[in-house]
């Protein structure tokens, strides 16, 4: 599979599978946006406490989902799994366009987030074990940053759907889910084109099933290119089980690979923690600090959205050539160090609603990009045997430390309306990605170019 060289069988596979992002950032966006709608009498009246609950089951769903879908991941293949997660993302979706109250809507929130963390875990998996190794990094930096696409989407929809000049209030956030949902139905016929990954059949016993699949992705290449593929090289041995158990997936990543978890767990802390502070209080920050009404802050969330697509757009293709220790140590520390320019500057009351965006898109632009290789870092260092869990619980203690505690942190801060008090949150946020950056310079692991089975040796590789 590494020997391959970039195809239209792999443009299609990276549709098939990231434009789930670009959907989760279009619903998630317009999520953050309606929470002044459904407060309306007219719409579904929740309190301010309602709407922090709803985020909250959405985030549970998404560190359950990613667990149990991960450990299914690993045991049962990557393709089940991604078909599986999609349609129960789209169905928490589409139940979501039709809640009638607090707890209907909050219930299909939490089974939204089972089906975006499972996606999460599936996808990245099924996406390292696919695509070639040079094109790696730069692939899986695209396809997760990708997200912002959708957010951009998201916010320039949302001066539409939620302007009751145009649309009723209780009609337009609905609409917003329904057209999100029926999106995420056509991404299921594209996904009919990706096939099961080699890697996984070959360790769970199914080598012909695995010979085949390579062989079908050959002569579709062969077929496009009008070339012969050069010939495979390198022999590994394998001793193949149908399943693997928790204990020897958990000793590799507890013993063996502890350097890697530290690693893995402090970036993705470090990004989450950061996203869910910032980006997801924006509006917030924008309302209290600014006086800008809550219904014009998608004006200033789509230029910061795009901002943070081009980050990991412009600079992945650095993390295969410079290096991914280089690369992720640097867009993790820059990321910090701009961070604390910001807090300051912010805390003198320095800016303007304008100014302080285009701060943010500095910042982003790198730190997306940072955030990107955390879950590339996550997916691709640890054996073939524990990939989709290792995604999973990496994702899952990210989440659950920077989507619960840092909206929590900075929804207060930014009650307090007191300048120098969420410049001090700011700077904790940056001090988490110096942490980063320091813990990838000497953890780090040079993966670019390499195999995923010279980066960690599989668990069922003989001797």
């Amino acid at each position: 599979m590494d020997r391959l060289p970039w195809s239209r069988f792999h443009l299609i596979l990276v549709i098939a599978l990231g434009v789930t992002w670009v959907l989760d950032g279009l619903e998630v966006t317009i999520v953050g946006a309606i929470g002044p709608v459904l407060q309306d009498k007219r719409a579904l009246g929740f309190t301010l406490q309602e709407i922090g609950a709803s985020a909250s089951f959405y985030v549970v769903g998404a560190v359950v989902g990613a667990l149990v879908f991960g450990w299914l991941t690993d045991r049962f293949g990557r393709r089940l799994v991604f078909y599986a997660t999609l349609l129960i993302y789209v169905g928490g979706v589409i139940a979501s366009a039709l809640a009638w109250d607090f707890w209907s809507f909050a219930l299909f929130r939490l089974v939204t987030g089972l089906g975006i963390g499972g996606e999460y875990a599936a996808i990245n998996s099924a996406i390292d074990e696919l695509i070639p190794a040079k094109y790696r990094g730069r692939v899986d930096l695209i396809v997760n940053g990708s997200f912002w696409l959708g957010a951009a989407a998201g916010a320039g929809a949302a001066l539409l759907l939620l302007d009751p000049n145009l649309l009723d209030p209780d009609f337009g956030w609905r609409l917003g889910f329904g057209i999100g949902g029926v999106l995420g139905l056509g991404i299921l016929f594209l996904r009919r084109h990706v096939p099961e990954s080699p890697r996984w059949l070959v360790t769970h016993g199914r080598e012909e099933e695995a010979e085949r699949t390579v062989a079908e992705i050959e002569r579709r290449i062969e077929a496009e290119t009008g070339k012969t593929l050069p010939k495979a090289e390198g022999i590994l041995e394998v001793h193949p089980k149908k399943s693997f158990g928790f204990g020897e997936i958990f000793d590799s990543m507890v013993h063996k690979h502890r350097g890697r978890s530290v690693l893995a767990l402090v970036l993705m802390v470090a990004q989450a923690f950061l996203f869910n502070a910032v980006f997801f209080t924006y509006g917030l920050v924008l309302a209290k600090f600014y006086g800008v009404p809550e219904n014009k802050a998608g004006i200033f969330l789509v230029p910061l959205a795009i901002g943070n697509f081009l980050g990991p757009l412009l600079l992945g293709h650095f993390f295969d050539t410079i290096g991914r220790r280089r690369m992720i140590a640097g867009t993790f520390g820059l990321s910090g160090l701009l961070l604390l320019a910001t807090a300051v500057a912010f805390g003198l009351d320095l800016f303007t609603a304008w100014t302080q965006t285009f701060a943010w898109i500095a910042i982003f632009f790198v730190a997306s990009a940072a955030a990107s290789s955390a879950y590339l870092t996550a997916s691709e260092i640890f054996p073939l045997e524990t990939r989709a869990l290792a995604i999973a619980v990496f994702y899952a203690l990210g989440t659950g430390a920077g989507g619960v505690m840092a909206p929590w942190l900075f929804t207060r801060l930014i009650e307090s309306g007191q300048h120098w008090a969420l410049a001090g949150g700011y700077v904790g946020a940056a001090a988490l990605l110096v942490i980063a950056a320091v813990t990838e310079w000497r953890l780090g692991v040079d993966a670019e170019g390499k195999s995923l089975e010279s980066i960690a040796d599989p668990l069922s590789k003989a001797g």
